[in-house]
């Protein structure tokens, strides 16, 4: 007897007249594994023009979100103009059925039109959040984090968008698979939603900056040890308040936030490729106890430590 064959993710992406093509590409890059079914789909006929000065093909239109398991709208219009009825009403039957419906950039703003935003926490570019809030005063924007999951998954510009599908990666296929689709991208692996959306200096490139670097590679091997920032600044030959304005300016969340999201991240790798006990996941990722992971499982993923696992194996089967 075969073994059953695992259930392949199906996600529509929706494109349109005049998407700019990195926009669209972004889910493409994510979602490219064999455990998923990735479908390009239209509101507007084919072929489309693009930002990019040359012309796509789209073979399914919007009766693809009919089937979808996951429905990505990866930015909109720079004008935000109103979304045709036809794409508000695929949107709204998607998530009455329970899709899940993502809005990457520009795209929360026909997600908000369709009213699946209204009462939820959302977020999209920074330049455009105050548009977003005037014209949908029920939807509770976000100026400054990455990206929200309120059921309804918003994020920020571009790279955040990168940042989300990894996320949601991360959600439906695991820590390891999402590290190594971030390493063939050359992107950081698992970037906090809350996060802010701008950061100075993201990539440290010499000197000081190099021993900065240095450290948080340090801490990432040792995350079960207990860290203050007086020894780390130490360690990197910096004083403590040049090293905390240091770390702000290129991680965009404070060490203490940081720290918490590498030790979440080290137990579902922890979780998803080993069996070690719930105790021993705890103190190696260094939460110290068995209840302090939960509580922050709990706060960071919604779920357990225990059914963690369990979901992880239960989909990788």
């Amino acid at each position: 007897m075969n073994a059953p064959t695992a259930k392949r993710h199906r996600i529509a992406v929706i494109a349109f007249d005049g998407i700019t093509p990195f926009h669209l590409s972004v889910p493409g890059m994510v979602f490219r594994d064999a455990a998923f079914d990735l479908k390009i789909c239209s509101p507007d006929p084919s072929p489309l023009r693009t930002t990019g000065g040359f012309d796509i093909s789209v073979q399914h239109g919007l009766q693809t979100l009919s089937r979808a398991d996951i429905v990505i709208l990866p930015t909109w219009h720079d004008d935000c103009r109103p979304a045709p009825a036809a794409l508000l009403e695929a949107l709204k039957r998607a998530h009455k059925r329970g899709a899940r419906i993502v809005g990457l950039c520009l795209g929360a703003f026909p997600l908000a039109e369709a009213g699946l935003l209204d009462g939820r926490s959302a977020t999209t570019h920074w330049a455009y959040a105050d548009a977003l809030a005037e014209r949908h005063p029920a939807v509770v924007v976000d100026r400054e984090v990455l990206y929200v999951d309120d059921d309804v998954l918003t994020s920020a510009g571009v790279a955040a968008g990168l940042d989300c599908c990894l996320y949601l990666l991360r959600q439906l296929c695991g820590a390891d698979a999402a590290n190594q689709v971030a390493r063939q991208l050359v992107v950081a692996p698992h970037r906090q939603g809350g996060q802010a959306q701008f950061i100075e200096r993201p990539v440290p490139v010499s000197g000081s900056d190099d021993r900065f670097t240095q450290v948080l590679d340090w801490v990432n091997r040792h995350l079960a040890d207990n860290h203050s920032i007086d020894a780390l600044a130490a360690r990197a030959a910096m004083s403590r308040r040049n090293f905390t304005r240091h770390f702000r300016d290129a991680t965009g969340t404070s060490f203490k936030q940081w720290l918490l999201n590498q030790r979440v991240a080290h137990a579902q790798r922890l979780l998803e490729s080993s069996d070690a006990s719930i105790e021993l996941v705890a103190q190696e990722a260094g939460f110290g106890s068995a209840l302090s992971l939960r509580q922050h499982f709990r706060a960071v993923l919604l779920t357990s430590p225990s059914d963690y696992r369990r979901q992880f194996r239960a989909g990788a089967a």
